[in-house]
């Protein structure tokens, strides 16, 4: 049987906007209890360019620019059993979801969730009944692993986040 692994808390600001979701965090980024830790992972350089702050800046200053911005960042996941890093490797009976009716409830300020991926959507859709729930969109996944030109992803969720 794999390990259990238990995700990071969400990261919200003041007066977030916008609910950026992925999965669960990559191996690495729960080892460096970081969000989106592998630095093959676009996610920085794609909220960087988006936004206009520095990529290489410490995680710390990425992070209070994406809370400058009202962006919030969680995972649908809180715990889950996983091999490696891959979503396709989550065994999809041992997934729980985060909280989101109390999440919701208590940043009624967000108006956009944004899932990174597919696997994000497919499981917040499976597993999480919030009726009041703000409007969504799924943007291409910024993991390595999905193959797609940096252009276009950076097309898309510059769409999305501006």
């Amino acid at each position: 049987m794999s390990e259990l692994l238990h995700g990071l808390a969400p990261i919200v600001g003041g007066r977030p906007r916008v609910l950026i979701l992925g999965n669960m965090p990559s191996v690495m980024s729960l080892a460096a209890g970081q969000y989106y830790g592998n630095p093959r992972n676009a996610f920085w350089r794609i909220t960087a360019d988006v936004l206009g702050f520095d990529a290489t800046a410490s995680y710390d200053e990425r992070v209070c620019a994406l809370v400058k911005h009202g962006i919030a960042m969680w995972d649908v996941l809180r715990s889950c059993r996983r091999v490696g890093s891959l979503d396709s490797a989550v065994e999809r009976n041992s997934m729980v979801p985060n909280d989101f009716g109390t999440f919701f409830d208590a940043h009624r300020e967000i108006v956009r969730v944004v899932f990174n991926g597919a696997a994000a959507e497919t499981n917040y859709r499976r597993l999480v009944a919030v009726e009041t729930a703000p409007p969504s969109v799924r943007l291409p996944s910024t993991s390595p692993a999905h193959t797609m030109a940096y252009t276009d992803k950076l097309a898309a969720w510059r769409t999305a986040l501006q």
